[in-house]
Protein backbone atom coordinates (compact mmCIF):
# COMPACT_ATOMS: atom_id res chain seq x y z
CA UNK A 1 0.00 0.00 0.00
CA UNK A 2 1.42 3.33 -1.14
CA UNK A 3 1.23 6.16 1.78
CA UNK A 4 -0.79 8.78 1.60
CA UNK A 5 1.13 12.31 1.16
CA UNK A 6 -0.02 14.56 4.04
CA UNK A 7 1.01 17.95 4.92
CA UNK A 8 4.18 18.09 7.49
CA UNK A 9 3.13 21.51 9.08
CA UNK A 10 6.65 22.90 7.52
CA UNK A 11 7.63 24.13 4.12
CA UNK A 12 11.29 23.86 2.51
CA UNK A 13 12.75 26.77 1.48
CA UNK A 14 15.67 25.65 -0.13
CA UNK A 15 18.74 23.41 0.41
CA UNK A 16 21.07 25.20 3.47
CA UNK A 17 24.00 23.40 3.05
CA UNK A 18 25.54 19.77 1.85
CA UNK A 19 28.43 18.44 3.55
CA UNK A 20 31.35 16.22 1.82
CA UNK A 21 33.84 14.22 3.16
CA UNK A 22 37.22 15.14 1.48
CA UNK A 23 40.73 13.40 1.77
CA UNK A 24 42.93 16.53 1.70
CA UNK A 25 40.64 19.47 3.43
CA UNK A 26 43.13 22.29 1.91
CA UNK A 27 43.28 20.94 -1.61
CA UNK A 28 39.38 21.21 -1.38
CA UNK A 29 38.74 24.66 0.10
CA UNK A 30 41.50 25.78 -2.59
CA UNK A 31 39.82 24.05 -5.30
CA UNK A 32 35.65 25.51 -4.23
CA UNK A 33 37.15 29.18 -3.65
CA UNK A 34 38.95 29.13 -7.37
CA UNK A 35 36.96 26.96 -9.06
CA UNK A 36 33.39 28.05 -7.48
CA UNK A 37 34.13 31.19 -5.95
CA UNK A 38 33.50 30.19 -2.54
CA UNK A 39 34.45 31.67 0.41
CA UNK A 40 35.71 30.66 4.44
CA UNK A 41 33.00 31.74 6.56
CA UNK A 42 33.55 29.74 9.30
CA UNK A 43 36.28 26.88 10.29
CA UNK A 44 36.16 24.30 13.02
CA UNK A 45 40.04 22.96 13.04
CA UNK A 46 38.44 21.05 16.16
CA UNK A 47 36.18 18.73 14.08
CA UNK A 48 37.94 18.77 10.94
CA UNK A 49 35.03 21.21 9.33
CA UNK A 50 35.33 24.34 7.06
CA UNK A 51 32.26 25.97 6.07
CA UNK A 52 31.86 27.73 2.73
CA UNK A 53 29.34 30.30 1.48
CA UNK A 54 27.96 28.96 -1.88
CA UNK A 55 25.34 31.85 -3.35
CA UNK A 56 22.72 31.65 -0.06
CA UNK A 57 23.43 28.34 0.85
CA UNK A 58 26.76 26.44 2.09
CA UNK A 59 29.18 23.44 1.20
CA UNK A 60 30.88 22.44 4.55
CA UNK A 61 33.72 19.56 4.19
CA UNK A 62 34.73 17.48 6.64
CA UNK A 63 38.38 16.38 6.62
CA UNK A 64 38.51 12.58 6.01
CA UNK A 65 41.14 12.12 9.14
CA UNK A 66 39.14 14.26 11.65
CA UNK A 67 36.68 13.57 14.61
CA UNK A 68 33.90 14.55 12.13
CA UNK A 69 35.12 12.37 9.44
CA UNK A 70 35.89 9.15 10.68
CA UNK A 71 32.57 8.96 11.54
CA UNK A 72 31.61 8.07 7.76
CA UNK A 73 34.29 5.03 7.89
CA UNK A 74 36.25 4.65 5.01
CA UNK A 75 36.68 7.50 2.66
CA UNK A 76 35.03 8.40 -0.91
CA UNK A 77 35.10 5.24 -3.23
CA UNK A 78 33.59 1.63 -3.62
CA UNK A 79 33.20 0.95 0.11
CA UNK A 80 32.64 4.56 1.32
CA UNK A 81 30.45 7.27 1.45
CA UNK A 82 30.89 10.70 0.23
CA UNK A 83 28.38 12.92 1.36
CA UNK A 84 27.47 13.04 4.97
CA UNK A 85 24.39 14.63 5.29
CA UNK A 86 21.81 16.77 3.60
CA UNK A 87 20.49 20.00 4.72
CA UNK A 88 17.20 21.81 3.84
CA UNK A 89 16.32 24.73 5.14
CA UNK A 90 12.09 24.63 6.87
CA UNK A 91 9.66 26.87 7.90
CA UNK A 92 8.28 27.48 11.08
CA UNK A 93 10.58 25.27 12.98
CA UNK A 94 8.30 23.43 15.46
CA UNK A 95 10.32 21.00 17.42
CA UNK A 96 7.41 18.83 19.06
CA UNK A 97 5.27 19.24 15.20
CA UNK A 98 8.18 18.28 13.33
CA UNK A 99 8.81 15.05 15.72
CA UNK A 100 5.23 14.04 15.56
CA UNK A 101 4.49 13.77 11.89
CA UNK A 102 8.14 11.88 11.74
CA UNK A 103 6.82 9.67 14.29
CA UNK A 104 3.34 9.68 12.36
CA UNK A 105 5.61 8.14 9.32
CA UNK A 106 8.00 5.83 11.12
CA UNK A 107 10.77 7.59 10.28
CA UNK A 108 13.91 7.19 11.96
CA UNK A 109 14.73 10.11 13.79
CA UNK A 110 17.05 11.58 16.52
CA UNK A 111 13.53 13.95 18.34
CA UNK A 112 17.07 15.96 19.93
CA UNK A 113 17.27 19.28 18.61
CA UNK A 114 20.53 20.36 17.74
CA UNK A 115 21.94 24.05 17.52
CA UNK A 116 23.88 24.02 14.76
CA UNK A 117 25.68 26.83 12.56
CA UNK A 118 24.30 26.81 9.01
CA UNK A 119 23.54 29.34 5.73
CA UNK A 120 21.54 31.71 8.35
CA UNK A 121 23.82 31.21 11.04
CA UNK A 122 23.29 29.12 14.72
CA UNK A 123 19.56 27.42 14.52
CA UNK A 124 17.86 24.42 15.42
CA UNK A 125 18.01 21.36 13.37
CA UNK A 126 16.34 17.96 14.32
CA UNK A 127 17.87 14.79 12.12
CA UNK A 128 16.24 11.79 10.31
CA UNK A 129 17.23 8.63 8.52
CA UNK A 130 15.85 8.08 4.89
CA UNK A 131 14.66 4.48 3.84
CA UNK A 132 18.03 4.10 2.58
CA UNK A 133 20.17 5.25 5.83
CA UNK A 134 21.04 8.64 3.82
CA UNK A 135 20.87 11.31 6.91
CA UNK A 136 18.51 14.07 6.85
CA UNK A 137 18.72 17.22 8.23
CA UNK A 138 15.70 20.05 8.74
CA UNK A 139 17.33 23.44 9.81
CA UNK A 140 15.14 26.48 10.97
CA UNK A 141 16.23 29.91 10.91
CA UNK A 142 18.88 31.38 13.03
CA UNK A 143 18.03 32.30 16.31
CA UNK A 144 20.71 35.19 16.35
CA UNK A 145 21.72 37.31 13.19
Amino acid sequence: MTPTPSVPGFAILRIDHVVFRVRDIERSIAFYRAVLGCAIVKRRDDLGLVHLRAGVSMIDLVALDGPLGRKGGVGPGGKGRNVDHLCVRIEPFVAADIVAHLRAHEVEHDPTVHMNFGAEGDGPSIYLTDPDGNSIELKGGATER
